[in-house]
């Protein structure tokens, strides 16, 4: 699912009990990780639940190098979270995700007004974890 379609159904769900349910579908959505890929070096610092982030580097149709996440959480709150992150970033080049600001699309969300501090610590450390990546990829 693309950003642009998880930011029209939210569009469409008034109450945030709403919300929360629909981050929950949002998680299930995700493809399980290896078994191997829940290790301490994919393991996301700053953040309350544990989550998972593993980066893949691949090439598009014009020889571009692209940077695909995927990720986990043990929480299901947090493994919504983490799909509408991999939704903005994943897929993207390494200067895209540098120029990508997500902060603005959480307030935009209502997350900032609705997480509780330690989940948008959360949220924040796995943007940071991303943008870390595409700092290495473009160095």
């Amino acid at each position: 699912m693309t950003i642009e379609e998880i930011v029209a159904n939210f569009e469409l769900l008034d109450e945030w009990e709403d919300r929360y349910r629909y981050l929950i579908e949002l998680g299930r959505s995700l493809e399980p990780l290896p078994k191997e890929a829940y290790n301490e070096q994919n393991k996301v610092r700053g953040c309350a639940s544990q989550v998972w982030l593993v980066t893949e580097t691949a090439n598009d149709d014009k020889g571009r190098s692209r940077l695909v996440f995927y990720g986990d959480s043990d929480a299901h709150i947090v493994k919504g979270l983490v799909a509408l992150v991999l939704a903005l970033y994943s897929g993207k080049t390494a200067a895209t995700i540098l120029e990508t600001d997500a902060m603005p699309l959480f307030s935009d969300l209502g997350l900032a007004q609705h997480l509780t501090p330690q989940r948008a610590n959360g949220l924040r450390a796995m943007v940071e974890r991303i943008k870390s990546e595409a700092r290495a990829a473009a160095a």
